[in-house]
């Protein structure tokens, strides 16, 4: 966290659907520097692993449809960060192919004011409330020949601001 113009602020690195390529986190990490932490919505959850083995920030990662489930699996959690609540979640367990409307419900059933999915591999943004949010794949997108990821600024009381970056084709 750091100040700017007297507020807290955090930086958030959002990324998923890395589905094993690791250069594609490492050109993530490179464009976005000097993030406060990252969030990793799935497939795969070792890449979350290796994600943290690169940084010196808190790391937080959920399971998708492609990981193979152990008693640690965790498909969702809630992240607070400038007195926002971030519902994170793969998404295939909500039906993000079809519809927002039931992790919207999933999100507001956890009173967070923004959810992050991954799981369609398209970049999403609506804003709320909840502001729902898919930074869509890193590895392999389906909305664009380049992989993506978002960067979120949070500040207290005022809604985020998300950043699309857009990679160098990777695949």
């Amino acid at each position: 966290m750091h100040r700017q113009n007297g507020a807290f602020q955090v930086k958030i690195g959002l990324i998923s659907d890395t589905h094993g390529n690791w250069t594609s986190i490492e050109q993530a990490i490179s464009i976005a520097q000097n993030m406060d932490m990252w969030l990793h919505m799935g497939d795969c959850t070792p890449d979350a692993e290796y994600l943290q083995s690169l940084l010196d920030v808190p790391v937080y990662g959920v399971a998708g449809n492609c990981d193979w489930p152990t008693p640690k699996s965790c498909y969702e959690r809630i992240i607070e960060a400038a007195d926002h609540r971030i519902f994170i979640t793969h998404g295939h367990n909500y039906g993000v192919r079809y519809t927002q409307e039931y992790i919207m419900e999933a999100a507001e059933s956890q009173n967070a004011d923004i959810a992050v999915y991954g799981h369609t591999h398209i970049v999403e943004y609506l804003t709320g409330p909840p502001i729902i949010l898919n930074p869509g794949s890193a590895s392999r997108p389906r909305d664009d020949t380049r992989g993506s990821f978002m960067v979120m600024e949070l500040e207290r009381g005022i809604d985020p601001r998300i950043t699309v970056v857009r990679m160098k084709h990777n695949r």
